[in-house]
């Protein structure tokens, strides 16, 4: 059987046959954390299911992009950061701190409430999207 070789599989193995190492992929996800505190008090399961909305989404409108094709290619090893934003309108100026730099990403609005909870970028090397997401700390 053979496999069709795309970018994304050329570009790490040329940079295997170089000596360099290959890009590690990451997908940040930056999830409000007043969500989670009254006088919302959304359930832990509420807001994984927002988490992964907003990583589906940015996944599948970025799916074409050499960055996805390689981070999809290896499932076993996909890298996650989720984040925690303090509240919606931290969340939004992210969205829009992401515009400005032209960062691939989904902001996901829960639905019919319209309420932002979730940022997802498609995956990226660390390196090109960490230093905007630098004041972001780990969600607890």
């Amino acid at each position: 059987m053979h496999r069709r070789v795309g970018p994304a599989s050329l570009m790490v193995w040329k940079m295997a046959a170089s000596g360099a190492e290959p890009q590690i992929l990451v997908q940040y996800l930056v999830l409000r954390k007043d969500l989670s505190q009254a006088p919302f008090s959304w359930p832990a399961g509420a807001l994984v299911a927002q988490a992964c909305h907003a990583a589906t989404a940015a996944l599948h409108l970025h799916r074409d992009h050499p960055h996805t094709v390689a981070y999809l290619r290896d499932l076993g090893r996909m890298r996650k950061v989720v984040l925690e934003a303090p509240d919606e309108s931290t969340l939004k100026e992210l969205t829009g701190t992401l515009q400005e730099k032209n960062i691939d990403h989904m902001l996901w609005l829960e639905q019919p409430e319209d309420i932002a909870t979730c940022i997802a970028l498609r995956p990226y090397p660390k390196e090109e999207v960490s230093q905007y997401l630098k004041k972001f700390r780990l969600f607890k």
